[in-house]
């Protein structure tokens, strides 16, 4: 890889994964994370989930349901909404790189059983200068303003009074073109196409007096063809990502209600082959034609059993996320969690934090995130969604008529 090539990837890498890695952990033997293409896929948009620590699967329906378990729109208590996102990425760092999302769903049919949803994604990795130095004077300096976006279309529906599953549509395009000065070679942009498989469970215990809700979810993402940037010759696996998810709520008295949820997160993403783990530069490369020629689904099983370490390692690509949301009146939240990932496989473990204040439109969620590694470019990370409910906007449509 030349030396403009090198650059421009190891700075995108970095600003898109934001991993809590130092070099001592790039030259461990053990640090080993599993490597996609279009990363971005794979970050929360939405400041109700992002601050309970990356939680989604299994809690209550709400407007950004696409991302977490879209299965859950059949479940929606409103007709149906709209919510925006908007998170300034790396602020720590820079401040123009940002992920906006776009998401909503409208109730189809008499019955309340069904709904189509759908979002819109872009993340914006700002203004990047590309070339190669001689001395202290950039050559050839070229200004960039690589993106990534994603637009989907969901279906969801109940199959009983307890159970939903949905499915959703993805077309995605990553554009991180750039042209090799020193060599004339353009870098190309990449398409994909992806499917996500979902369901949701719900069920109403008593305990004591009090009815409880309990609910589980889970949620296979991004399904899809691989990406390219060269026309073919390196190819690179979607984020595919199984999350499960599990969560309780219970009433503490009137109008307070508390929910404690857990997700796991696996990258269903076969292992990159490493140079270090073969013992000639031949075997590594035959094994690399493997991984760079392998299909998708094929790459989904495999990422079961592949990893070098064996069952140990492949143990320590399950990411957790637990946390907590106390809710008063449908109308003030106060959320907490935290997220884990094994320091072998990128290190991306945070505490976040959160609130939001609805009102019979419109509901407002923040979230903040504080990670547990001092040099992570993930720390102090905010997020901001507003959400325009449909049924109160036409209550309130209704009032102002009368």
């Amino acid at each position: 890889m030349n030396k403009t090539k090198y650059i421009i990837a190891t700075g995108l890498i970095a600003a898109i994964c934001g991993s809590a890695y130092g070099e001592d952990d790039l030259k461990s033997e053990m640090f080993n994370p599993v490597n996609t293409g279009v990363t971005t896929l794979s970050i929360a948009p939405d400041a109700r989930g992002s601050s309970m620590g990356n939680l989604g699967a299994a809690t209550d329906p709400d407007m950004n349901s696409q991302f977490w378990n879209p299965s859950k729109y059949a479940f929606g208590w409103s007709r149906g909404g709209l919510s925006l996102s908007y998170t300034p990425w790396l602020r720590k760092i820079v401040n123009d790189i940002f992920l906006a999302d776009l998401s909503g769903y409208y109730k189809i049919g008499s019955g309340d059983n069904q709904a189509i949803s759908a979002s819109f994604r872009y993340f914006s990795l700002g203004e990047v200068t590309t070339g190669y130095t001689e001395g202290s004077e950039n050559i050839n300096a070229q200004v960039i303003h690589p993106y990534e976006f994603a637009i989907d279309l969901g279906y969801s529906r109940k199959l009983s009074s307890k159970f939903s599953m949905g499915v959703v549509l993805r077309y995605i395009l990553s554009d991180l073109s750039f042209q090799d000065t020193q060599t004339g070679e353009t870098n190309q942009a990449a398409n994909a196409f992806s499917v996500d498989l979902s369901g949701y469970y719900q069920t109403f215990p008593m305990i004591g007096r009090n009815e409880c809700q309990f609910t589980f979810g889970f949620n296979i993402s991004n399904i899809g063809t691989k990406v390219s940037y060269d026309g073919g010759a390196n190819n690179y696996f979607l984020p595919t990502n199984l999350r499960l998810g599990a969560n309780f709520m219970f009433p503490l008295a009137d109008y307070h209600s508390l929910s404690i949820g857990l997700d796991l997160n696996k990258l269903l993403v076969p292992t990159m082959p490493r140079v270090q783990s073969y013992e000639t530069t031949e075997e590594w490369q035959e094994a690399w034609d493997k991984w760079n020629t392998m299909s998708p689904f094929t790459g989904i099983f495999k990422s079961f059993a592949d990893a070098p370490g064996g069952a140990k390692e492949e143990l320590q690509e399950i990411g957790v996320s637990v946390g907590a949301e106390y809710v008063y009146n449908q109308q003030f939240f106060v959320r907490a969690g935290y997220n884990y990932e094994h320091p072998n496989k990128g290190g991306r473990s945070y505490f976040a934090f959160g609130a939001g204040f609805s009102l019979n439109v419109v509901k407002l969620d923040a979230s903040y995130m504080l990670a547990t590694a001092q040099a992570s470019p993930l720390d102090q990370t905010l997020r901001f969604t507003l959400t325009f409910d449909m049924d109160g906007l036409r209550d309130l449509l209704g009032r102002r008529r009368k």
